[in-house]
Parts: C-alpha cells; sequence; structure tokens
C-alpha cells in the first residue's frame, strides 16, 4: 500500500486538496472531486493510505502565496505526475506558458512536435494529476473560447482573471460577459 500526505487548503475557488508522494506533489484537485482524484491515484498506486499533515513541505504556503498574487510561488513545488511519456511532454510543457498568457491547444501540440495531436492535448489536459501548478487552465479554444477545465470553468475563468491573463490570439475574452470579440 502506497502511503502518501494530504491537506485541505482554503481558496477563494473552493477548498483544495493536494496529496503529496515523497517530497514532490502528486495531485491537486477540488474537495468536490475527491473521488475523481482518488479514483486517479488508486489506479496509478494501486492501493493508497492518505495520511493527513499540515503544509507538507511548505507545499500549502506556496499554494495559498499564489492565491495571494505571488504568481512564482509555484514554479519551485517539484512534481510527480506519472502518465504516459506523451502526457509527461504536455504536462511538463503547461509550465512553460507564462503567468498571464493563454496557449491555444493546437499550439501546445506544435510546441510538443506534435502538431497534428490538438486533441489528445486536450484530453491530457483534462487528466492533468497537478491542476493550477501545473497550469492547464492557461490552454484555451483555437478562437480564445475558455474550453474544458476539470475543476470547471468558472474556476478557469477565475484562474486567469487573478492572473490578468491576456489570450495569445486575435482575439480578447471578456471575462465578465463571457464572450470573444476581434481586436
Amino acid at each position: 500500500m502506497k502511503k502518501l500526505l494530504v491537506d485541505y487548503i482554503p481558496s477563494p475557488i473552493g477548498t483544495i486538496v493536494i496529496v503529496v508522494d515523497g517530497a514532490k506533489l502528486c495531485s491537486l484537485d477540488f474537495e468536490e472531486y475527491t473521488e475523481r482524484m482518488m479514483r486517479l491515484l488508486k489506479r496509478r498506486y494501486a492501493e493508497v493510505q492518505l495520511k493527513q499533515v499540515d503544509d507538507p513541505h511548505g507545499f500549502s504556503t506556496r499554494i495559498q502565496n499564489y492565491f495571494e498574487g505571488d504568481y512564482e510561488s509555484l514554479t519551485a513545488i517539484p512534481v510527480n505526475t506519472g502518465g504516459t511519456p506523451f502526457q509527461q511532454r504536455v504536462w511538463t510543457a503547461l509550465r512553460e506558458i507564462p503567468v498571464g498568457q493563454t496557449l491555444a491547444y493546437s499550439r501546445l501540440a506544435d510546441r510538443i512536435g506534435k502538431p497534428k495531436a490538438a486533441r489528445a492535448v486536450g484530453m491530457t489536459n483534462s487528466l492533468n494529476p497537478v491542476a493550477i501548478v501545473l497550469p492547464c487552465h492557461r490552454v484555451v479554444g483555437r478562437n480564445a473560447s475558455l474550453t474544458g477545465y476539470a475543476g470547471g470553468l468558472d474556476r478557469k475563468r477565475w484562474l486567469l482573471r487573478h492572473e490578468h491573463a491576456k489570450l495569445n490570439c486575435d482575439h480578447y475574452y471578456d471575462f465578465v460577459t463571457d464572450s470573444v470579440a476581434p481586436e
């Protein structure tokens, strides 16, 4: 049985659950998705036992710092995502999207050398085990639409607003009206 550390972090977008394997973050999800998180952890580790620990390795503090505006606080958190080599390439590439920027799924596919794999990139994003730290919320549709986010589009919208995001395309996104318009 794999023993993992767990902590619960209050945030402006709901309680966040983090799970730590050794000295690396292996899961970050929202409390109402705990069942999904456990299913993914069991798929990866077979049997798991979670032990509640306050602020394991200072990760909870770093995540809270992000919500207080220290966007760089997440970059030093080491992660252990598991997954296939393709999934790992996609998840690693997410960290290369700067705070305040977005990238279309097709552009992310280009960046990892798989220009025809935009749908596979999208599916991989939906399985990201370490949301926010691996910022899949910065990936948007080709026309800058806020498509897909396992934690819900309201959270994706909040995170992009929090980061003062600019959409990297020929459109801007009006976070208030939820619409896309040409610049």
